[in-house]
């Protein structure tokens, strides 16, 4: 009590309720009013009705969604709209770049120095078992997440101090008095699952679990198969049903996730109406697979989708640092050398990708050209520590004819060999020094990420370097990365619109000191480091868009990754048996989950039409 105390004295003189809005943004100001109905992007009469398929690569064997351990199954992710089973303090806009508005929140109230914040509890909401939701499960929820989540969850949350109940139905959350203020944690905060105390205090939430767990939100888990199908059913009487983030959302009464290990298989299983809609990521397929008979009937649908949302990089590979010959830098840019997009895209992936030049890809995030002076006041202190050509070269990026092998390239490479302690003998690359063989095995996430970086293995062959590459069951693979058991790879990097803490787990060093880290490549720069901490310190737009830039300069000039594929949208192909809202632009995401609806008509429709087609 003497806590509770304290914190009541220090925190009741600082908050009226008048202090609390009904939402919160980062850089630009809100979109909706304290007084809206429900977003512009959904049907707020849309019918609640039917059920919603779609697809899942690999498998899964966890429903704990705040571990390292396991993969979790569809429908009870961390983060985002595939969190179906949970509520969250704030929901986001996906019509602004980085607005929230109260879920389980009434109200949110962020101090100036951005060293507090304060939720005030919705008296109404419950779990599904009817027990109240109340304060005392968010104070659960943090401290658990502090001590016992994922390193991703610990990294993000790292300059948070004190979870504290501070009245019936209100929490104060307290920044460490020595770390800066920072105002992307509230959409941290802000996003993360709620979990019920009672539920957890009889079992260990640092195990994974088969046992599906009690939510609060619009779904709970109905029938499932461990790996192979889960499906969700709609909660009849979910208490946040009518809250305006979430009116119109939330349509099916079921829905239900299949899960392949195969994308030929899955398309097939697509074609055959056992899924009704998914994103498409294979080129091949997005460009010759769907021409059949109910695509030109209309009843199948493929649209490319533009959002607005950072495409970043898609599938780069990246180099394994703790790996002593990645670490030489002249190592790394004559691997990048050997690649070649355009070739790639052409022969391999239809024409389909644009070449993604920039961490940021398709953001106002993503440098160009040569620093401005905002940049360059941030990179100046790094001077001598970090690549020169960051100051004196715009990055455009390996580029070529895509026609042939480039020899002025390829001369390049084999001199940046040379000038590490590498050459070629009787066709072998090898260390001068020690005469060790330069090796590379690459582990990659599906048969078509490996078929991607053919032609760079074929070069690396051709130079000597010996490479293996394996595509493993998805587990396996995820397990081999989050532990460096490999010497390259690829995986994506999609940022979101304030990536701060996101950085921070991906390319921080405190994140590479941790096998449970998302910092695969162990990339370890204090530059790097401080750029991240100029993004989180961001108060401004120009200043939030220097830092970035200034850090996607230091990351493209280290040749930590090889960039190449950038994503032209979201390929969207779909049975079209569903109500569609009449979108504004400049969605973040696709919102086919959460915001279509069953239409019966249009079902009927493909019913009678495919029947008609296939004369059954």
């Amino acid at each position: 009590m003497r806590i509770l105390s304290i914190a009541l004295l220090v925190f009741a003189p600082m908050v009226k309720a008048t202090d609390y809005s009904h939402g919160t943004s980062y850089l630009e100001p809100l979109k909706y009013s304290a007084d809206f109905a429900h977003f512009d992007y959904v049907n707020p009469v849309a019918k609640k009705a039917g059920t919603l398929r779609y697809p899942q690569m690999g498998t899964y064997d966890s429903f704990n969604n705040i571990l390292d351990k396991g993969r979790v199954a569809a429908g009870l992710s961390f983060l985002g709209v595939g969190n179906l089973i949970y509520d969250r303090m704030l929901e986001r806009s996906i019509d602004e770049p980085a607005s929230l508005y109260g879920r389980l929140a009434a109200g949110v109230w962020v101090s100036e120095d951005f060293k507090q914040i304060a939720f005030k509890i919705r008296d109404d909401a419950f779990w599904h078992d009817g027990t109240p939701l109340t304060a005392e499960d968010v104070v659960f929820t943090f401290n658990t997440l502090k001590e016992s989540g994922s390193a991703a969850i610990k990294t993000a949350l790292m300059d948070l101090a004190t979870i504290e109940r501070v009245s019936k139905n209100e929490i104060l959350f307290t920044i460490h008095p020595e770390s800066s203020g920072n105002p992307t944690l509230i959409l941290a905060i802000g996003a993360y699952p709620i979990l019920p105390k009672h539920y957890w205090e009889t079992r260990d939430i640092t195990k994974t679990t088969t046992v599906p767990p009690l939510g609060s939100g619009p779904y709970r888990v109905g029938r499932f198969d461990i790996g192979r199908n889960i499906t969700l059913d709609r909660v009849d009487n979910y208490w946040g049903a009518d809250l305006p983030v979430n009116t119109g959302r939330y349509n099916f009464d079921h829905v239900k996730v299949d899960y392949f290990r195969d994308e030929s298989v899955m398309l097939e299983a697509h074609k055959g109406d056992v899924i009704d809609v998914r994103h498409e990521t294979v080129s091949k397929n997005w460009t010759t697979g769907y021409e059949f008979p109910a695509v030109k009937a209309g009843y199948f649908k493929k649209e490319m989708v533009e959002l607005t949302q950072p495409w970043g990089l898609w599938g780069p590979v990246i180099w394994n640092l703790e790996r002593k010959r990645f670490q030489d830098i002249r190592v790394r840019e004559a691997l990048w050398l050997l690649s070649d997009f355009r070739w790639t895209n052409r022969v391999l992936m239809y024409g389909v990708y644009s070449y993604a030049k920039s961490f940021f890809y398709n953001s106002p995030m993503a440098s160009s050209g040569l620093p401005s002076k905002a940049e360059l006041a941030l990179l100046e202190p790094w001077r001598g520590s970090i690549p020169d050509r960051v100051f004196t070269h715009p990055w455009v990026g390996n580029e070529s004819t895509g026609l042939g092998y480039n020899r002025d390239k390829l001369r390049r490479s084999l001199q940046l060999f040379k000038d590490a302690g590498w050459e070629i003998r009787d066709g072998v690359m090898v260390n001068v020094a020690t005469e060790e063989p330069f090796t590379i095995a690459f582990i990659f996430v599906s048969p078509y990420a490996l078929r991607q970086e053919t032609p760079l293995m074929n070069m690396l062959n051709m130079v000597g370097i010996h490479t293996t590459a394996r595509a493993p069951e998805l587990s396996n693979w995820l397990y081999r990365m989050r532990h460096g058991k490999f010497d390259g790879g690829s995986m994506s990097f999609v940022p979101s619109n304030t990536p701060g803490l996101q950085l921070r787990n991906r390319f921080g060093t405190t994140a590479a000191n941790t096998e449970a880290g998302q910092n695969w490549s162990r990339i370890r720069n204090p530059a790097v480091d401080a750029l991240i901490d100029h993004v989180l310190a961001a108060r401004k737009p120009d200043d939030f868009y220097a830092a970035t830039r200034a850090l996607d300069r230091i990351l493209l000039w280290n040749f930590y990754y090889i960039p190449g594929l950038g994503s032209p949208g979201y390929r969207l192909v779909y049975w079209d048996k569903f109500g569609i809202p009449d979108y504004p632009h400049g969605l973040q995401r696709a919102a086919w989950l959460d915001t279509w609806w069953w239409d019966d008509s249009k079902a009927e429709r493909v019913r009678k039409g495919m029947a008609e087609l296939t004369r059954k």
